[in-house]
């Protein structure tokens, strides 16, 4: 019977992490070995590969070159493997799995995104159950012809996912809500894909089905972004001084509630100059669960008058590397708000 074959992509973090005896501190393993630390994995009759990022880093450290080393490996080993699998510190997960989620389009095969909030070598570890179940996850479906040989695969998840405590989401859906319970992420305004209890549940019924099968594979983002959180008693110097400096493209506005902003005249005439002079501004709430709608209450009228981009129900995260994907396009104000407000990887209702 033909084996699965799943790549295992080794980025750094908690998870790969053992503390050996007498040894007062974590240090990473050889994940080469990967097989003698956790055994069962030969249960799920899968040919497991495994390669790591040239420099495994702290997961607060990730940066544009690490997101394009990854789509280069996986757009490498493309052709070789039935799904991916890659192991990333929890800090900025939701930010990895956006950007692959916009670099790598139409997929055909799942990325599985995990990590752990205690090594693999702690007593309760949750690194265990969160990597055998994001390789079962990874591996496709298998039909088999008279001869037991198997005649067809076929891939149910084709998106860039994140698995943690018993829960497959979107990837570009999630964020980081708990720093010391296993209960980590959440994904608030979409739907959990799959259930790992029991039984494995997959709610095919919200998975995303690309466009057509020609997967593309993207090496470009452009940093010049930048994001204003409102607070009561923000100063005009302070929202001047980030809308005018002189590097940032995009400036996203973390507003109140479904997109609603002070309406004072200094800070529509600020937004006013920072778009003549040709800043993108973009709308996304403080409110992890609801959507922007501008025009709702008086507060937000002007800034439709204004032409605000509308974040919608996308999460920051994702809102800022659909920023830095567009910016690399060199599209004008037309197009980047036009295929802002549209969704490109699922990333918004």
């Amino acid at each position: 019977m033909n084996k699965s074959k799943i790549l295992l992509i080794y980025t750094g973090g908690t998870i790969g992490m053992i503390k050996e005896a007498g040894q007062p501190y974590l240090s990473p393993f050889n994940f080469e070995n990967i097989l003698d630390r956790v055994k069962e994995i030969n249960l799920l009759n899968c040919q497991l590969e495994t390669i790591s990022i040239n420099n495994p880093i702290d997961s607060s450290n990730i940066q544009i070159e690490n997101w394009i080393e990854l789509v280069e490996i996986i757009k490498t080993n493309y052709n070789s493997f039935d799904g991916f699998v890659i192991l990333h510190g929890t800090d900025t997960m939701s930010y990895t799995a956006s950007a692959l989620s916009f670099l790598i389009q139409n997929l055909t095969k799942p990325i599985i995104l995990t990590g752990s909030q205690l090594p693999l070598g702690d007593l309760r570890t949750d690194a265990k159950e969160h990597l055998i179940t994001s390789i079962q996850l990874a591996r496709p479906y298998h039909d088999f012809d008279n001869n037991g040989s198997s005649s067809k695969v076929t891939n149910v998840i084709k998106e860039v996912c994140l698995y943690f405590d018993n829960k497959l989401f979107r990837g570009n859906r999630t964020t980081k809500v708990n720093s010391d319970q296993f209960k980590a992420y959440a994904s608030f305004n979409y739907p959990e894909l799959a259930k790992s209890g029991v039984d494995l549940k997959i709610n095919s019924e919200d998975l995303y089905e690309p466009l057509n099968s020609n997967t593309i594979f993207h090496n470009k983002l452009d940093d010049r972004v930048s994001v204003i959180k409102l607070f009561p008693g923000i100063s005009k110097q302070i929202v001047k001084h980030m809308l005018f400096d002189s590097y940032s493209k995009v400036v996203i506005i973390e507003s109140y509630g479904s997109g609603n902003m002070f309406d004072f005249e200094w800070f529509i005439d600020e937004l006013k100059s920072s778009i003549k002079k040709g800043k993108y501004i973009i709308n996304v709430s403080q409110c992890p669960k609801g959507s922007v709608q501008m025009g709702k209450y008086e507060s937000s009228f002007k800034l439709v008058e204004l032409d605000i981009i509308s974040g919608k129900d996308i999460t920051l995260e994702s809102a800022i590397i659909k920023s830095m994907y567009l910016l690399s396009m060199k599209l004008d104000f037309k197009n980047f708000k036009e295929m802002f407000e549209l969704s490109i990887s699922g990333e918004i209702s």
